[in-house]
């Protein structure tokens, strides 16, 4: 008799926000299909992050990214995958205006691309949009401290809570979107002390970035991690060097061409003898 190969079961929002204080929760960002496969067997959580506009497609900030281009990725990331909840960022523009905007294009991206939730940027100021989405069946991972959106009021990507006057309104901030139902909160940028009094001031999970060892998950961009981009802030450590690799490769195929090395006998197709 057979046995039936074991069912893989998505994660779901309900058992990421239990991790709270526990095992510490794996992120990293993919935009499709592929990369999501292989960080798939390591995650819990991938995120579709709008970093996507500045990865894939050159822009300057993440501002510019159209919410098209978010769904499109989504649905890439989600079809790449079994395992990891997926959560896809809200783009600029698509949930600021109000609670009633934030849910239509919510409620779009979710159906779109079968995401499990969504992220949005803000602390206390989107607290009521926050809890407006999740009384209506939309799961929200919130994100504050430096917030990319936010870069052209900021004066560009700084650290944020240098000035520990500042603290209580940060941690304002975390209370505040725990309050309103979020289930877990990305923590940017932020100097690490202040990021570990967040962890131990919220009942949710804090994901870091440029945060502190301290919260209960970290994330990263999986192309910086992977040395694959140009710059990346201090806070990334790199695992790999892809770029040299890829451009080890790229140069060998280069020269095999131009000495007719490549395509070899094995790469060919023969007639039928």
């Amino acid at each position: 008799m057979s046995v039936q190969a074991e069912t893989i079961r998505r994660m779901t929002v309900p058992q990421l926000a239990a991790r709270k204080g526990g095992v510490p929760i794996v992120s990293l960002t993919s935009y499709h299909a592929h990369t999501a496969a292989l960080v798939d067997t390591v995650a819990d959580f991938i995120l579709v992050g709008d970093s996507l506009g500045m990865v894939m497609h050159g822009m300057e900030s993440t501002v510019g990214v159209p919410m098209d281009l978010m769904i499109m990725h989504g649905r890439a990331v989600v079809r790449g995958t079994k395992r990891a909840l997926i959560v896809v960022d809200m783009p600029f523009g698509s949930y600021e205006e109000s609670p009633n905007v934030a849910f239509r294009n919510a409620a779009t991206i979710m159906k779109e691309t079968q995401c499990g939730a969504v992220k949005l940027e803000g602390g206390k100021r989107m607290a009521e949009t926050i809890k407006f989405l999740v009384e209506r069946g939309i799961p929200v991972m919130a994100h504050i401290g430096l917030t990319p959106q936010s870069t052209h009021v900021m004066g560009g990507f700084k650290t944020q809570g240098r000035d520990e006057d500042a603290w209580p309104l940060l941690i304002e901030d975390a209370r505040a979107v725990a309050k309103a139902g979020a289930f877990a909160v990305v923590v940017e940028g932020v100097v690490e002390p202040l990021a570990q009094k967040i962890t131990e001031s919220v009942g949710i999970p804090t994901i870091g970035i440029g945060a502190s060892a301290q919260c209960d998950g970290q994330i990263l961009v999986l192309e910086d991690m992977l040395g694959l981009s140009p710059w990346t802030p201090k806070f990334v450590k790199k695992y790999a060097d892809m770029s040299g690799l890829m451009k080890e490769a790229v140069e060998a195929y280069a020269d095999e061409v131009k000495s007719r090395a490549f395509p070899g006998p094995e790469h060919v197709y023969t007639n039928k003898k």
